[in-house]
């Protein structure tokens, strides 16, 4: 059927579009209460006759549509269409920031509790969002240090031979180790987090309770001051919870925006109890081009499409993405402007979450204040995006701290690289990032001393073992396996370590390690770390052509971050600081054996001959070209037939008479 024969046999019941190109890709999905009505809006006789029609209209050859029963239902399926197509004409939400959960793994043999960004249906219990970011970090510390549930890497579908750092120092309950702890034991922890994590604290207090006095009863003195340390735990909880509860005030979000230049900036204010807990923002460039395919009637002024820029259209888009699939959603939702569907999106998310949502569009009093206070945050938030001001250093740590997921701000980053041609000389760099800037005195080249060949992935895992043993034997930790030399400082060479510089090597783990490559480094990098008993160190990788950020742990939820993002600025600074300096030193280390091995290698040359040549012929290359004369005017004419015969193996012994 012809594509406007099509559209003019629409239905005229709800549902939804989708526009497609030539190669079939869907380029564009909308919702009507109207079918037939709202896709004929695109086709006036006055647009059509227009040579500036639309982009959306001049690339659109086809079309489907999906009917529903309510523009409820076509409100939640566009959705889902536009997060699954990610069309080019749609407005997407493009965000480098997303609010944690706690995930409890309940599928697993021995649960582990992680924090996490993404929900999954993968058997294991979410809990969140949490904001700030930090406080789901919080609370998995407390379930560490209360329940000793553990959020390792290490396997736990089978045993292993012995326990990591954190059974030892008590924040573990060691399930990775046969008879330390038993299932039903480790159930029973598992069932106490679950409680506190679903904040049942009056049944965990219960069950708290009973098991000390059981413990108490049966000389069990160690369960039992465990147990009462939970107890102490929940009791301040309980009195903090009381505390927030008593103050006055509701859950909202509050939205405002700035628009300028055909570039718009978002921010959302997250207000809890009445104070404002977190801020969100939100950046789109080059939005006339979407505006221009919603808006295919625009007027002509001076021979240019003048593309309005309705704010109600994004917030349309721009709610609908945030809050239809999410778990919760705040009884208040404080927008600056209308739009056509702000009340059958309310009655949706009111009938999802079970209470009444209230979408309202202030215009005066305390709420309207604070959506011009959103308002003025994202004109502050342009200015720093799109008018290029150097973002603070803190701003840059927190924002990374939050991205990779580390307890803390990073003070020192710690990136390795691998380097070599086709498996020959192949050599590492360690290039530190510290304080804000690179320090150069704590650089570190190694040898790769174990691998032959091609193995990037073991040539990681060696180096890696081989800094991170070091590094504990020096502060007295424990060590694995002794793999390699050790490590000699960027600048000495084969010289020995001096102690000045030995006294600036850092004698704590960084705060984050990063390795530049895909997901295999990271694995090889990670199995080094794990024999050294470092289950919990903050580990990254940072892919070259994709710019991909690896966090491990977390692999299938690859991060990835603005080209403009200062985060991803910083990373690649690192990223590309190792890289130099591998390959520089790769390059130092082939001249010493294009220098070294070759000539001294052949009979009857020494250091003294090798010299005399390379001074006279100037290089290696100059030596294989050089004739048997040539090289008998500076070594003895025997010598001289020696190396003519080792550059040139195939010839016959009396070429070098010719």
């Amino acid at each position: 059927m012809d594509f406007y024969e099509k559209i003019r046999t629409l239905p005229t019941q709800p549902g939804v579009y989708l526009y497609k190109n030539a190669e079939g890709e869907v380029i564009y999905v909308g919702k009507a209460k109207n079918l037939r009505a709202r896709v004929r809006s695109y086709l006036l006789e006055a647009s059509q006759a227009n040579a500036k029609t639309g982009s959306l209209m001049r690339e659109a050859v086809d079309l489907d549509y999906i009917m529903v029963a309510n523009e409820q239902e076509a409100l939640a399926l566009e959705n889902n269409l536009i997060k699954q197509r990610h069309p080019r004409f749609n407005i997407l939400l493009r965000d480098d920031k997303t609010y944690p959960y706690v995930k409890l793994t309940l599928a697993d043999r021995y649960p582990k509790v992680f924090v996490t960004r993404r929900l999954r249906k993968d058997g294991a219990a979410y809990y969140g969002p949490y904001f700030p970011g930090n406080l789901a970090y919080r609370i998995v510390e407390l379930i560490h240090r209360s329940f000793l549930i553990p959020s390792c890497k290490v396997d736990l579908g089978r045993y292993h031979p012995r326990a990591c750092l954190q059974y030892y120092i008590h924040r573990c309950l060691g399930p990775c180790v046969e008879g330390f702890i038993t299932p039903e034991s480790y159930a029973g922890a598992v069932r106490d987090a679950q409680l506190f994590l679903e904040g049942r604290h009056a049944e965990l207090e219960r069950t708290l309770t009973a098991r000390m006095m059981a413990a108490a009863e049966s000389e069990q003195f160690e369960a039992a001051a465990r147990l009462r340390d939970q107890l102490s735990t929940v009791h301040q909880l309980q009195e903090k919870q009381r505390i927030a509860t008593a103050e006055e005030g509701d859950d909202a979000d509050v939205f405002g925006y700035h628009f300028e230049a055909g570039s718009l900036a978002v921010n959302l204010f997250h207000v809890r109890a009445g104070k404002i807990v977190d801020r969100r923002e939100f950046f789109w460039e080059d939005l006339p081009d979407l505006l221009e395919a919603l808006e295919p009637d625009a007027p002509e002024t001076a021979g240019e499409r003048e593309v309005p820029f309705h704010a109600g259209q994004l917030f349309s888009a721009l709610l609908k993405q945030l809050y239809i699939d999410q778990q919760y959603v705040p009884r208040s939702i404080l927008v600056p402007a209308d739009f056509d569907d702000r009340e059958a999106l309310a009655a949706l998310l009111s009938a999802r979450t079970g209470h009444r949502i209230e979408l309202a569009v202030p215009q005066r009093g305390e709420k309207r204040s604070l959506v011009d206070l959103a308002s003025q945050n994202a004109k502050q938030s342009y200015t720093q995006r799109f008018r290029v001001l150097e973002p603070s250093r803190k701003a840059i740590q927190e924002t990374l701290a939050d991205l990779l997921m580390l307890p803390e701000l990073p003070r020192r980053i710690e990136c390795f690289d691998i380097s070599h041609i086709q498996g020959a000389e192949t050599v590492a760099s360690l290039v530190v990032w510290e304080d804000g800037k690179m320090n150069k005195q704590l650089y570190r080249k190694f040898k790769v001393m174990t691998v032959l060949g091609v193995d990037d992935f073991a040539s990681m895992r060696e180096v890696v073992h081989r800094r991170y043993r070091r590094l504990l034997e020096e502060s007295g930790g424990p060590a694995g396996q002794i793999v390699g030399p050790d490590t000699q400082p960027a600048e000495m060479g084969k010289a020995a370590v001096s102690e000045s510089k030995a006294s600036r090597e850092p004698k704590s783990l960084p705060s984050l390690i990063l390795i530049d490559g895909g997901l295999g480094q990271l694995h090889a990098a990670a199995d080094a770390l794990e024999s050294l008993g470092l289950t919990s160190q903050p580990l990254a990788s940072i892919a070259k052509r994709e710019e991909v950020i690896y966090l491990y742990g977390n692999e299938d939820e690859p991060i990835v971050l603005d080209r403009r993002s200062p985060v991803l600025h910083l990373i690649q600074l690192i990223r590309d600081e190792s890289h130099r300096f591998a390959v520089g030193y790769h390059r130092q280390r082939r001249a010493m054996r294009d220098r070294d091995s070759e000539l001294l290698a052949i009979p009857g040359v020494g250091a003294r001959t090798r010299q005399r040549l390379l001074t006279h012929f100037g290089s290696l290359r100059d030596v294989q070209q050089a004739t048997a004369e040539s090289l008998a005017a500076v070594v003895p004419r025997k010598t001289a037939e020696t190396i003519w015969s080792h550059f040139h193996p195939a010839q016959p012994e009396s070429s070098p008479a010719r």
